[in-house]
């Protein structure tokens, strides 16, 4: 059976858009020589529902596909079936690499404002994680961020936040939980007595799903608030100016990065860690 409306397009890399990129019409805002937006307002039928729309964008010699804000369109359509609608796209696309931004609030009190970090890890404590897309895979999520795509990043954004006052880690532990709203003060204690270095909303199910499709993973996130009782209490016109003051900055580390990864995957484990389900029924027999 097909659920596709039109073809979708065959392409190896996707840019999945945030909060960070949310003010702007990406990439076209950005208005680079080197990057042209081939199609706009692709939507597809999925076994989830409705997509999100997406854009096929080619920069340098790579062609991907984005969409804004991890597919997330209130109120009607949950997280959880974004995230299978936007990632059962990226499955029959044949995404291989995926690159994704977002904004976070920061536990650890190195972390100041307008910091970017690239997790190496992350604690699930949503309430989304049988989220997925039915496959017959068995995950194992000791190296849920490909090495690979957060040296790029890393590389990159270095370069791009040069002779500034800002840094950029390239570890740290990301805390994912569900929202509307932001976490308490006692709730954020008890991350950071997990080590949890950063609070967002977006890396699960995401890192599980791109698992399942085969994909390396990798994300660099803004720091935009203090969490609740760190440092001091956060101010919304800080989150305002960060998220309407940032989104070419990140949109442009992400092209760059971008157009230095190599097609085939290389120096890390992704796919040997989805492995085949021993849960399977075989002519009647577990």
């Amino acid at each position: 059976m097909s659920f596709a409306r039109e073809e979708i397009p065959r392409v190896q890399f996707a840019v999945i858009g945030g909060s960070s990129t949310f003010s702007l019409n990406f990439p076209e805002d950005l208005e680079r020589e080197d990057t042209e937006v081939l199609r706009t307002d692709l939507i597809f039928d999925t076994p989830f529902g409705e997509s999100p729309a997406f854009k096929l964008v080619r920069t340098g010699d790579k062609e991907f596909l984005t969409c804004k804000m991890h597919g997330w369109r209130p109120p009607a359509v949950s997280r959880g079936q974004a995230s299978q609608q936007l990632f059962w796209v990226l499955k029959e696309a044949g995404v291989e690499r995926i690159y994704v931004e977002g904004g976070v609030g920061s536990i650890n009190p190195l972390l100041e404002l307008r910091d970017l970090v690239i997790p190496d890890d992350y604690i699930d404590h949503s309430m989304r994680q049988d989220v997925g897309l039915g496959g017959p895979y068995l995950m194992i999520m000791r190296e849920p961020i490909c090495p690979t795509g957060a040296e790029i990043l890393y590389r990159v954004a270095k370069k791009h936040l040069a002779g500034t006052d800002r840094h950029v880690f390239k570890r740290g532990t990301y805390v994912n939980t569900d929202g509307r709203h932001f976490e308490s003060r006692a709730e954020v204690q008890m991350f950071r007595s997990w080590h949890g270095d950063f609070v967002g909303q977006s890396i699960a199910p995401e890192v599980y799903l791109a698992r399942e499709i085969g994909a390396c993973y990798t994300g660099i996130y803004m720091v935009v608030n203090y969490a609740e009782g760190i440092i001091r209490d956060w101010d919304h016109k800080d989150l305002s100016d960060i998220f309407y003051g940032e989104g070419k900055k990140i949109g442009n580390i992400l092209l760059d990065a971008l157009k230095e990864t190599p097609a085939e995957a290389v120096g890390c484990n992704c796919r040997a860690l989805r492995k085949e389900t021993l849960l399977q029924v075989k002519n009647g027999n577990r």
